[in-house]
């Protein structure tokens, strides 16, 4: 059968959203009918079912984003087809079962759909389709920045000049997704295993899950919540340069999650920062924009890049040598480290699936400097429980704080636990939030409470001084050649 010229197949993946979305915004110009479609891939989730990650917030997380897509979708006169199984099998025999002639996607960077998605453009291509991917998730991509001599940064600074540089009111442009009346195409009856009448989503169940305390956390979800938050922001976005490192404040913006899923558009966000950056007191946006900035140079060093997943930035510092102390790795990751910031910081990480950026830089300089941990187990245990966990800006983060990666600063910046403490929680009112045993010390010594006469009976000690651990990092990165990097 030739594939009918009229029909086009939308692919959701990381862009669960009906607004500002390239991929869609494209099929609906080319397509007399377009179908929606999101494949929870068996490919993705079956490996963290073998970790035991089976109630993971993420998945809920995106079965909250597609029942708003959906019924979006379906107030429009269409609505979100559904799969579970591999997306690299599903998509092309979902777009024969449509007999689709265009497929489109918006492009993602990371290694695993790299290859997923050359190999469902081949497998469409033998049957005649087109695969057509859009740049979306990102203002800029691949080598759209490069230096004066057409190679890729290695520091963000230049970097980041010359994104600035090259931004133009076309990159900033919106998608618009106005489709004609009758012009998205009603999903088929779902596959065996669903429900053949609305809602067409899957169970958490049905996909091998538990619920998850996502409802208690109260996250917003969806496009709804990313706009609410969204504007939440946008409302004390200038106080952001001032708050944004104090995670007992309401500094940050909350967005993470979003931009990880696509449920708010970064050309919007973008145009919104830059706007405001202008105004007398756009300090708070500017420093925003740089943040949003920082998320695209590690895109980009994802994609030059792919090695970085299991390999030092600088490859001379894959030759580091770490010492394996499994306990000091489990006193870190339950939180129990002696040093209260580090404790509250991977407290709220399992509690809440987040955590605040500065404490990000915080206890992963710490488990590598202080612990002398590979930072390749650090950046295993964020993927395995963060919600807004993006490989290219988690790896990124942590070869940064690891001083394996992109950055101008030497190996010997070593975060001191305790005066990051008392600089930005100073009250030590994070600290009492997610270490209640250390609730009834004095600010004197919330940030050292081993300095007390008669230190808390329940919470431990340090497992490591900070001074000595500092010594043994500082040999261990000038062995050898990595001293004259």
């Amino acid at each position: 059968m030739t594939p009918s010229p009229h029909a086009a197949l939308v692919w959701f993946r990381r862009d669960l959203r009906n607004f500002d979305h390239a991929a869609l915004a494209y099929a609906l110009r080319h397509a007399a009918r377009v179908y929606c479609a999101f494949v929870f891939d068996s490919d993705i989730l079956a490996p963290l079912l073998a970790r035991g990650l089976i109630a993971d917030r993420r998945v809920e997380f995106i079965l909250r984003a597609l029942a708003e897509l959906d019924a979006s979708l379906r107030a429009k006169g269409g609505g979100l087809i559904v799969r579970h199984g591999r997306a690299v099998e599903t998509i092309p025999a979902l777009a024969a079962e449509l007999d689709v002639a265009l497929v489109c996607a918006n492009r993602d960077h990371e290694p695993y759909a790299r290859t997923r998605d050359a190999a469902v453009a081949a497998a469409l291509a033998c049957d005649g389709r087109i695969f057509r991917d859009c740049k979306d998730q990102t203002i800029f991509e691949r080598d759209e920045v490069l230096t004066q001599g057409g190679t890729p940064f290695s520091v963000f600074t230049p970097y980041a000049r010359a994104w600035r540089a090259k931004l133009a009111p076309a990159d900033l442009a919106e998608h618009v997704c106005s489709a004609a009346p009758g012009q998205f195409a009603v999903p088929p009856i779902p596959q065996k295993g669903f429900p053949a009448v609305t809602p067409s989503l899957p169970s958490l169940a049905e996909l091998g899950f538990l619920p998850t305390d996502l409802a208690r956390l109260n996250m917003p979800c969806g496009m709804s919540g990313g706009a609410t938050l969204f504007d939440d922001f946008l409302a004390r976005i200038d106080r952001y340069a001032d708050t944004r490192d104090f995670p007992a404040q309401k500094g940050p913006s909350y967005l993470s999650p979003h931009l990880r899923f696509g449920t708010v558009s970064i050309r919007q966000l973008v145009a919104a920062a830059q706007a405001r950056s202008l105004a007398p007191d756009g300090c708070g946006a500017e420093t925003w924009l740089k943040e949003l900035i920082w998320r695209e140079f590690y895109q980009t060093i994802l994609w030059q890049r792919p090695d970085v997943v299991d390999h030092a930035y600088k490859p001379d510092y894959d030759a580091l040598v770490w010492d394996d102390v499994p306990e000091f790795f489990a006193a870190w990751r339950e939180g129990r480290t002696g040093y209260p910031l580090v404790d509250a910081a991977m407290r709220q990480l399992a509690q809440s699936g987040w955590m605040h950026n500065r404490l990000r830089m915080v206890t992963a300089s710490f488990l590598v400097k202080d612990l002398g941990v590979d930072w390749r187990q650090g950046e295993s245990h964020f993927a395995d429980l963060l919600l807004d966990y993006d490989l290219a800006a988690n790896n990124g983060g942590w070869q940064w704080s690891a001083s394996t990666g992109c950055d101008a600063q030497p190996w010997f910046r070593i975060f001191n636990p305790v005066t990051q403490s008392e600089r930005f929680d100073p009250a030590g009112q994070f600290i009492r939030r997610y270490v209640p045993e250390l609730a009834a010390v004095p600010d004197k010594f919330i940030h050292a409470p081993w300095r007390m006469p008669a230190p808390p009976a329940d919470y431990p000690p340090p497992v490591v001084d900070h001074a000595l651990a500092r010594e043994r990092t500082l040999a261990r990165f000038s062995v050898g050649s990595l001293a004259h990097r």
